[in-house]
């Protein structure tokens, strides 16, 4: 609807649309849905999220750069607004329960393979049956083999065309070559995905061992990857660690 003066009843056009999706924009950044630094998503996904053309997501960027909020680079555009550094969450370790230390001498061996994932993982990452995709397993141990850890992440389509880190194993995913993704979180957030993370632990029946599932979705709820970790809870306790800035 056509606005008015306070002076005059002519009428004043409403702004255009591409301005208001730039001050969209700026609301959820200054809600630090993209914090300062953080490449934001690309203009095909912004135009899905804001229902919205690429051409005025691209418009509406550009009123952004002018006023120095948002800038572009090699490597596409990103947050400017004042506010600290981001910083990877040390609570995100990939796999879930891998060692960050080494403690008494823990051995860790991880490779990837290029294979159909476990049924349940398919399902959760929306794999049609024996679709491959790839495949880390990752296995920890004092040098004493106590405190055994195993681990098997299957990853999910979205993240293999969308992190081309993640991508570039495919083509020596033979299961024989280390493999340590100690960085996927952190290359998933610098392919502008904004991680959501959901643990759920359960006791094994028939072993003396705990099972940590993990699953994690971006900001568009689609699935990244799925982990269950095997822990042998009469040798060792399972510690999750969660940082929270200061507010304010």
């Amino acid at each position: 609807m056509a606005r008015t003066t306070p002076h005059d009843h002519s009428p004043l056009p409403d702004p255009p649309l591409y301005w208001r999706v730039a001050t969209r924009l700026l609301d959820e950044l200054r809600d630090g849905g993209i914090p300062p630094g953080e490449r934001l998503p690309s203009e095909r996904k912004l135009a899905e999220h804001l229902g919205v053309s690429r051409e005025t997501v691209r418009q509406a960027l550009e009123v952004l750069r002018r006023d120095g909020l948002v800038a572009t680079d090699r490597r596409g555009s990103h947050a400017t607004l004042p506010g600290p550094a981001v910083r990877s969450p040390s609570s995100l370790t990939f796999p879930v329960g891998a060692r960050a230390t080494d403690p008494g001498g823990a051995v860790d061996r991880a490779t990837v393979t290029w294979e159909a994932p476990p049924p349940e993982h398919a399902e959760a990452l929306g794999l049609a049956p024996h679709r491959p995709t790839l495949v880390h397993r990752y296995e920890s141990a004092g040098a004493d083999g106590r405190g055994r850890r195993t681990a098997v992440t299957s990853f999910s389509a979205v993240a293999l065309s969308e992190v081309e880190e993640l991508a570039r194993y495919r083509d020596r995913a033979d299961g024989a070559a280390t493999a340590q993704l100690h960085r996927a979180y952190d290359w998933m957030r610098k392919a502008g995905l904004t991680l959501h993370h959901r643990d759920s632990i359960t006791p094994l029946a028939d072993a003396p061992s705990v099972r940590v599932r993990r699953r994690v979705h971006d900001q568009y709820a689609r699935p990244l990857e799925i982990t269950d970790l095997l822990v042998d809870a009469q040798q060792e306790a399972l510690v999750y660690e969660f940082t929270l800035p200061a507010a304010g």
